[in-house]
């Protein structure tokens, strides 16, 4: 009995390491010449609208020669800004997968964020292809399947429950006339309870029994299709509560690399404020962090980067709070320019050296890395 229940827990905790991690094989989403070919064509083409037709619909002049005029000054500032949004993103990386003994240093995790972002900004895959080459990467190194789902998850909830919290914090602010800038109903405190619904579902879902997918287990090897569904579905909110509570736990132990969180969005954002500086402009930090944040939903659209979608939204929020339209479309589009090719570029040549250190790490002793510091879950 006892070697019947060691074995359906086997076969549970392989069946939900392969729905977690997706295999052990390279992601298909890979940089061929042609997929490259094509999302390269697309960018410019969307580029081109936005810089050259978007402006004389809205009826805009010069705003070309505008971008082009921007102080210098303030763009290198962006420039260093941005360089810190990254650093901050690879530190949130390794506090939260490099926990003990490691194959992953400071070299192979600017490897994988970097490459995880270039996948995310080329392709249109609402960065679930980001995801899914970080996972794989990590799952390389060594990491157990279910430990690599269960991180993943809690860095996720990590970068994105400080978008959330913000949503929350700004949008009440705006519209109580706590923080300066004004704003709608529509625009304020419509999103803050966007915000909150989120924070409330992610802390119900860490608040889900660990359990059921060893209460489940003998239906994995079932062969009724609604058997093997519930499995999967218990096997996936199990992982998720475990996630969730596992970024909770990081959250209580105080590590300073969490802070990456902040850093990637608050530098990001400042990004954008510098860049309205460079054209004279300063409006209010509370309507620069909505209206941020608002256009960032535009990154759900299957587009790659965003583009097109994160653009418009960014500028249709600024223009509801009141800011100038041709003010918006010059900064917003400024920005765009350091957020989408800054980390392009150079993540297009950290994905090819992240290959060459995924097959260096198969090439060495399969060894299984258990992190030394796992928080209870």
């Amino acid at each position: 009995m006892a070697d019947r229940s060691d074995q359906a827990r086997g076969q549970t905790d392989e069946v939900a390491g392969r729905e977690a991690s997706g295999g052990d094989e390279m992601p298909k989403l890979r940089f061929t010449r042609g997929r490259l070919i094509a999302a390269l064509v697309f960018v410019a083409s969307v580029l081109a609208f936005l810089y050259f037709v978007l402006p004389k619909l809205l009826g805009l002049h010069e705003t070309w020669n505008r971008i082009q005029h921007g102080n210098a000054w303030w763009f290198a500032l962006a420039f260093l800004l941005e360089v810190c949004s990254f650093v901050g993103y690879v530190a949130l990386f390794r506090g939260v997968f490099v926990r003990g003994a490691s194959r992953i240093g400071w070299n192979e995790s600017y490897q994988i964020t970097m490459a995880s972002l270039a996948a995310t900004r080329l392709f249109a895959a609402a960065g679930a292809g980001g995801i899914a080459l970080t996972a794989w990467a990590v799952r390389r190194s060594g990491m157990p399947a279910r430990d690599v789902a269960r991180r993943m998850i809690a860095f996720l909830v990590l970068l994105y429950g400080v978008y959330m919290a913000t949503l929350v914090i700004d949008g009440v602010g705006l519209y109580l006339g706590v923080i300066p800038g004004g704003g709608s109903f529509a625009i304020t405190v419509v999103p803050a309870i966007f915000g909150a619904l989120v924070i409330v579902l992610f802390l119900g879902i860490a608040s889900l029994p660990d359990d059921v997918r060893r209460m489940l287990g003998p239906w994995s090897t079932s062969r009724r299709r609604g058997a093997r569904l519930a499995f999967r579905l218990a096997a996936a909110s199990a992982t998720a509560s475990s996630g969730v509570r596992t970024s909770i736990e990081l959250v209580r132990a105080k590590d300073p690399s969490l802070l990456g969180a902040i850093a990637w969005w608050g530098f990001d954002i400042a990004v954008l404020w510098a860049c309205f500086h460079a054209f004279g402009a300063s409006p209010p930090k509370g309507v620069i962090v909505m209206s941020y944040f608002l256009g960032m939903l535009g990154n759900t659209l299957p587009l790659p980067g965003g583009i097109g979608g994160v653009d418009g939204g960014m500028i249709g929020a600024f223009t509801a709070f009141g800011v100038d339209v041709e003010l918006s479309v010059i900064a917003v589009l400024a920005y765009r320019a350091f957020a989408f090719w800054l980390p392009t570029l150079p993540g297009a040549v950290a994905y090819l050296q992240l290959r060459r250190t995924v097959q260096r790490w198969n090439a060495e002793p399969a060894t299984i890395l258990r992190s030394a510091s796992e928080p209870a879950t």
